[in-house]
């Protein structure tokens, strides 16, 4: 039963509209580098979980300093590929899904775990919520994040290979406009509550 605990609780933190599903998202329309990033992704998340259940997250709370450190960074991070998203929507270039962004690997890679690490919210949600969760039920701690983990692969599975769903619909240059307009809106909207916002 802890594991479909920990599996939900993963879902309900994970399944939202954030820089690091929308890059995702992108990349996985484009059909470019989506297993190293899905597999990134997940492992990560689990990482985090996992340091969570282990106490990281009592550390964290204890040490502010730490998450107004990642964000101002994270905003500024942010806010970079807000704009970057939005100079890719006001260009009329056409992309299709066997045109590629023309980022390579490596870059991509760096990227992702910008939006990943760069984020105080995975540490507040991932590392403090799911930690403290995971030891309310005792002895079975690693079974709810066993869980935790498992909704991570899922989702980044889903969301990266489930994204060429979609390749109809962005058959069309429009459409790409507005999903750049969207991920710009995105991450701007997350520099700006960053900032705005008490941690």
């Amino acid at each position: 039963m802890d594991y479909v605990t920990g599996f939900v609780a993963g879902l309900a933190l994970i399944v939202a509209i954030g820089a690091q599903n929308a890059f995702v998202l992108r990349q996985g329309l484009l059909r470019e580098h989506v297993l190293p990033l899905v597999l990134f992704c997940a492992a990560a998340d689990a990482l985090l979980i996992v340091a969570g259940v282990a106490g990281l997250g009592a550390l964290i709370e204890a040490e502010p300093m730490a998450l107004n450190v990642i964000r101002y960074g994270g905003a500024a991070y942010l806010a970079y590929h807000g704009y970057d998203a939005l100079k890719r929507m006001w260009h009329s270039e056409k992309m299709t899904v066997t045109a590629g962004s023309g980022v390579n690997l490596k870059t991509a890679l760096l990227m992702v775990a910008g939006f990943t690490f760069l984020n105080p919210h995975v540490y507040l949600d991932t590392v403090i919520l799911l930690g403290a969760l995971a030891n309310q039920v005792g002895g079975m701690r690693w079974a709810f994040a066993t869980g935790a983990a498992l909704a991570s692969v899922v989702w980044f599975f889903a969301l990266g290979y489930g994204a060429r769903l979609l390749t109809p619909a962005f058959a069309k240059p429009l459409a790409w406009k507005i999903l750049d307009g969207l991920i710009a809106l995105v991450m701007l909207g997350l520099a700006l509550t960053l900032l705005l916002t008490e941690l």
